[in-house]
């Protein structure tokens, strides 16, 4: 199964959802001339990580960020792996991943597991405890966010269950550039699925995001990255290629989990 896919690696307005709704409706509808199947925003894309402030510019239960993606889903007739969104519920705020279908119905939400106290995440967001696995044109996906990739047993949780592509939306640093391209390289391969990586451009006050989205197939072989600008990366993958590459060296069949705790 053939899907082509689009990630938007946006330059995000710091602590400024309005201006980044309407950057992000240009481009997608500049994409959307590229007729792909499934559009990819990444992490925290309508506040970036302006986190003092989520108390007033967080978006209650999501609700706005939802129907933003619903109407863009239906208008394009394309599948959103939504990004990420600063989610206010009952207890607090969750970095919480959205997908919608083209129908423009909420398929599934994942909450961020991992927070990262290097960018002060612990102090302002709650942790998440789902899984990101979804269905999309009834084939399994998943979906996770930023610092999730240097957890490798969280990604394999997925793909033991079936996962073929893996998801992932981040606001990743300049500096650390070169352990992006090395995890996600890795992700790919150790998990024989493909690896679709969209990440932001720009800056904030305080970090410089690396860019460099990126289109990984199951055999580790980078299918197409961006540069370091915003701009939109698309590229085509193949499902059925996971297929083959996990039947040529099966790895899932040779695993030992119980020697592995």
């Amino acid at each position: 199964m053939k899907l082509k896919i689009s990630c938007l690696q946006l330059d995000i307005a710091f602590g400024d959802p309005s201006a980044n709704y309407q950057s992000s409706e240009k481009l997608i509808q500049k994409a959307s001339n590229g007729k792909p199947d499934i559009i990819v925003l990444p992490e925290l894309w309508t506040t970036g990580y302006d986190l003092t402030r989520l108390d007033t510019i967080a978006d209650k239960n999501a609700a706005q960020t939802i129907e933003f993606l619903k109407q863009a889903a239906q208008k394009y007739r394309v599948h959103f792996v939504g990004g990420s969104v600063a989610n206010r519920g009952e207890t607090g705020v969750k970095n919480t991943l959205l997908i919608i279908n083209k129908d423009g119905k909420l398929v599934h939400q994942y909450s961020k597991l991992h927070l990262f106290k290097l960018m002060d995440e612990h102090r302002y967001l709650e942790p998440g405890v789902e899984k990101g696995l979804f269905e999309l044109e009834k084939r399994r996906f998943a979906g996770v966010i930023c610092y999730d990739i240097r957890f490798p047993e969280w990604i394999r949780s997925h793909t033991i269950q079936g996962a073929e592509a893996l998801f992932v939306v981040a606001q990743w640093p300049a500096p650390r550039l070169s352990h992006w391209r090395a995890l996600l390289i890795a992700r790919a391969i150790e998990n024989q699925c493909f690896v679709i990586a969209c990440n932001r451009s720009g800056h904030d006050p305080n970090n410089q995001f690396a860019g460099h989205s990126m289109i990984i197939d199951p055999w580790g072989e980078v299918v197409a990255e961006a540069g370091e600008n915003e701009e939109f990366l698309t590229a085509e993958i193949d499902l059925d290629h996971v297929k083959e590459i996990r039947k040529l060296i099966p790895i899932f069949e040779d695993r030992k989990p119980e020697h592995y705790k």
